[in-house]
Order: structure tokens, then C-alpha cells, then sequence
């Protein structure tokens, strides 16, 4: 993938324009985080170049100044939701991320539960916390929230909330996912540190939409595509326009909220360091794109991406017709295909060609190549085998690991295990290959290429598999599939 983002420019400049915030707020600000600050892969598939953990990144350059909070929904505990890409449920990733935070020497300083009404849930999961030597507040429900300002700035409203203590000077809020009232919990937190005298402030740092790149550009329609079922909508910031007669780019939430959360600040302060919801934001991205149309290239390969995802959730009958027809609508406007992406015709046509499902995967040189269903092997694990094999120059017909390896392998699978598929899933494919390396010097040479796969792109003609998808995502393979199974029956095991 061309480059089309100047990685260490971004960093340096975001963190200069959070230290500017801080200072500009007498020293303390209470920085709401959206998205994924360890793995934001989606910013590093459309802004080729940035480095999926660029904000912890970012944040290290300033960990002495900084510590992190995390809010967690009480109802999403109750819940028991899960992170799609993760498959954990947020009260799990809660505990995830403070391991992770901590162990880059970012200090956690807190969690916080909010939404909180004693569900049994949340109160069991405070206890595991604090068993944990975790502090945490609880945060409450304020009736008419957000709409009732006089309550909400009170002590019935933000008054019954817990302060949450704090040491440093920046206050990282971030949160396993989505409306776990993150913005709610800086602005508690403003309240109580006004009533007891100290300066601080409110940010947000939102990688998209970019505000200073068009409405249209693929990279913020990349955006819509990715929050569709969320109803996000990119739109022009009506109060910037007003305010500083400049036009730049923001989503329907901010915008809608930005009144009652401009009001809330004006009845802590008296008045608000804020006249628009792009003012708010402290994010840097729109300045740091060094090739423009590589990022407009790379984004529409996502929406692409995020189209086949919404087909094959709707097929599952985990999405909506309204999520799918929302990215189709953004592809017909664009004039973008899934012809566009060219895995998708190779796949198609090697199924057509075989009769059985089939995977293509274009490689770094461009070059696809293709891996069908077989006796021994799965579609994908034969393309990840073809594909090792095409980037070590080894001859196609050689077998790297014999049938008298894999066999055993599939005994034990039927027999002992209860497994009815007898093919070889793409991680056992590899342990096979592993071990085969021991004594093959070219299976060893295969197996280094594994690294190679990084941001290359796939398709099945099948819904995968969750262990070969898993494995697809941790090679960092951007794989797509049509949206059916392989074979016509209710339950499809993972």
C-alpha cells in the first residue's frame, strides 16, 4: 500500500496541541478519547501510514503529565456486551486495557461506573476491581439528561456523582466502547473541580470525521461506512460556519449536543471557552496527510471492506437492511464497486472454476493467488499456503508438509475431538507447517514469510470460519467474504 501519511509529523503536532490545551485551561484537562487508542486499525487502513497505536504513542511522549479513566456502562455490564472485534465482553476489556496501559507505563488512575442504578452486575464488578487494588466512583443516572441543564448542573444533578480523584495534569477518559459516557464523566468532573476551585478543562480527541478535509472526501465517507449502524452522519459544522465563517466537517451527535453541552459549560463557568463542536477537538490528522489520493484509494478499498461486513452481518442476522443499504447508498453516489477491489473477481472466479469455495489474496507485488477447497485443506488454509509459498520462490507443487502429517491431524479432529469438517483450519495449517520447519528447511523459509502478509488484501467466496478469520486478523490480512455459508443449515459452529 502507498504511503499517504507522515506518521511522526501527526504525533509531534497532536501532542503539541494538547499541551497548548492544557496550558490554555490554567494547567488540567480532562480529555474525552474516541476510538481505539491501542489498535486503531481502521485509521491505519485508510491513512496508509499511520501506525494503529499512534495515540498510546502519542500519549507516552507525555506519560509523566498524564493518567488515564476508564468508563465503563453499568447497563453494558448488566448487558454483558461484547466488542465485536474482540469477542469480550467490556467488563473483560475493562480489565484488558488497564493490563495494557500499564504495561507501556501509562498510569491507570481509576475506573469509573457510570450509568450506575445498583444493577448486581455492576456492583459484583466493583468488587472484583477494588479486589484488584482498582479504585472506582460511580457515576449515576440524572433525569432528563441531557436536555434538563438546571438539574444536571446541581448538586442532584452532577453533585451526586463521585469525584473522582486525580493527580496529573492531563485526564485521559477513554472506555471499552460506544456510549459508555465518557463526555458525561468530564463534564462531573469539571463541576466538582470548580466547586472546589481548580482550573480545568474539556477536549475531545476524535480521529474521525477529519474536520478540515471535505464533507465527500473517501476518507470521512470511510467514516460513515464504519459507523453505519450507529446512524452517524458527517455533516458542516453549522456553528463554526456562523461563528468563524470557515466550513468544516463534523458528525450529527456532536453537532446536536453541542448547544446543551455549550450551555452546560456557560452555567459551571459563566461562560464557554467553546463557539463550535470542531473548537472542541484537538485533532491534528487532516494536516499530516502526505499523498492524498493513496489515503482517497485506501478509503475506498474500505467502504468496500465495510460492505461486504454489513452484507455478511445481515446474513447472519447479527445487522440491519438499513446498515447495508446506508453503505450501498455511499458506494452508488462515489461510483464505487466491489469490481474495485480485485481479490473479489479472482475468488469468484477460482469457486466458479472448482465448484467449491475458494480464497484469492493479492500479495504486496501485486500478484493473487488463489487456494481452493481440498480433501486435506480449507480454501483458506491452501491460499495461505500458496500465498508463503509464491513469496519464498518455492515451486507451487511442492508439498511442504506431507499427507502423512496432515492425516493424523485430521484423525484427531473427527475422532477425538467431534469436529465434522476433516480440512485443515488455517492455524493448524500453520503449527503443522512449524513443526514440519524443524526438519524442512524450506517449510522454515515459508513460515518467515508470514510477516509479509501484513495489509494485504483477501476475499472468500464463503462466510469464514471465526478460527480462520481470527487468523486472518492477526496475520493483519483485510479479508472480505460473500455473504453466504458454505453449507445450507441453521448453525454454522465458529
Amino acid at each position: 500500500m502507498k504511503i499517504g501519511f507522515d506518521n511522526a509529523k501527526y504525533m509531534q503536532m497532536q501532542s503539541q496541541n494538547i499541551r497548548d490545551r492544557i496550558r490554555k485551561f490554567g494547567g488540567k484537562l480532562y480529555l474525552e478519547f474516541g476510538g481505539k487508542l491501542f489498535d486503531d486499525y481502521h485509521a491505519s487502513r485508510v491513512l496508509p501510514g499511520f501506525e494503529p497505536d499512534s495515540k498510546v504513542k502519542m500519549l507516552l511522549k507525555m506519560k509523566d503529565e498524564a493518567e488515564i479513566v476508564i468508563a465503563i456502562s453499568a447497563d453494558d455490564i448488566e448487558r454483558n456486551k461484547r466488542r465485536g472485534d474482540l469477542g469480550i465482553t467490556y467488563d473483560e476489556d475493562t480489565l484488558r486495557l488497564i493490563d495494557a496501559f500499564r504495561g507501556i507505563g501509562l498510569y491507570v488512575g481509576s475506573v469509573v461506573i457510570t450509568h450506575y442504578r445498583s444493577q448486581p452486575a455492576a456492583e459484583k464488578f466493583q468488587k472484583r476491581l477494588e479486589s484488584l487494588g482498582v479504585r472506582v466512583y460511580r457515576h449515576y443516572i440524572i433525569p432528563d439528561y441531557p436536555s434538563d441543564v438546571k438539574l444536571i448542573v446541581s448538586e442532584d444533578g452532577f453533585g451526586k456523582n463521585d469525584y473522582i480523584e486525580t493527580e496529573r495534569s492531563l485526564v485521559v477518559v477513554t472506555a471499552p466502547g460506544p456510549g459508555s459516557g465518557k463526555m458525561a464523566t468530564c463534564l462531573s468532573q469539571l463541576y466538582h473541580e470548580h466547586e472546589r476551585g481548580v482550573d480545568a478543562g474539556y477536549a475531545k480527541f476524535e480521529t474521525f470525521p477529519i474536520w478540515n478535509l471535505p464533507l465527500k472526501h473517501p476518507v470521512n465517507l470511510a467514516y460513515e461506512a464504519a459507523t453505519a449502524d450507529l446512524d452517524d452522519v458527517n455533516m458542516i459544522d453549522p456553528f463554526h460556519l456562523e461563528a468563524y465563517g470557515v466550513t468544516t466537517v463534523n458528525y450529527n451527535r456532536d453537532v446536536e449536543i453541542f448547544p446543551v453541552l455549550n450551555a452546560i459549560l456557560t452555567r459551571i463557568y459563566g461562560e464557554s471557552a467553546y463557539k463550535s463542536p470542531t473548537d472542541m477537538g484537538v485533532n491534528m490528522a487532516g494536516f499530516c496527510i502526505s499523498d492524498d489520493d493513496a489515503c482517497k484509494e485506501a478509503s475506498r478499498q474500505e467502504i468496500i471492506r465495510r460492505y461486504y461486513a454489513a452484507a455478511c452481518a445481515l446474513r447472519q442476522g447479527l445487522g440491519s437492511p438499513e446498515e447495508l443499504r446506508k453503505i450501498e447508498l455511499i458506494m452508488n453516489s462515489h461510483d464505487i464497486s466491489s469490481a474495485d477491489r480485485p481479490v473479489v473477481a479472482a475468488a469468484n472466479a477460482r469457486a466458479e472454476e472448482t465448484g467449491a469455495p475458494a480464497v484469492a489474496l493479492e500479495l504486496p507485488d501485486g500478484s493473487i493467488v488463489t487456494g481452493k477447497t481440498s480433501s486435506l485443506l480449507g480454501a483458506s488454509s491452501a491460499c495461505l499456503m500458496n500465498s508463503l509459498k509464491k513469496l519464498a520462490g518455492i515451486n507451487k507443487e511442492l508439498l511442504l508438509i506431507a499427507p502423512s502429517v496432515i492425516e493424523p491431524i485430521q484423525h484427531l479432529k473427527v475422532e477425538h475431538l467431534g469436529n465434522h469438517n476433516p480440512r485443515l483450519h488455517t492455524d493448524e495449517l500453520l503449527i503443522a507447517l512449524a513443526i514440519c520447519a524443524v526438519t524442512n528447511p524450506l517449510a522454515e523459509l515459508a513460515t518467515d514469510q508470514l510477516g509479509k502478509l501484513r495489509g494485504c488484501e483477501a476475499h472468500s467466496t464463503v462466510i469464514l470460519s471465526r478460527v480462520d478469520e481470527n487468523l486472518f486478523q492477526k496475520l493483519g490480512v483485510n479479508i472480505t467474504y460473500e455473504p453466504k455459508y458454505q453449507a445450507k443449515k441453521l448453525y454454522h459452529a465458529k
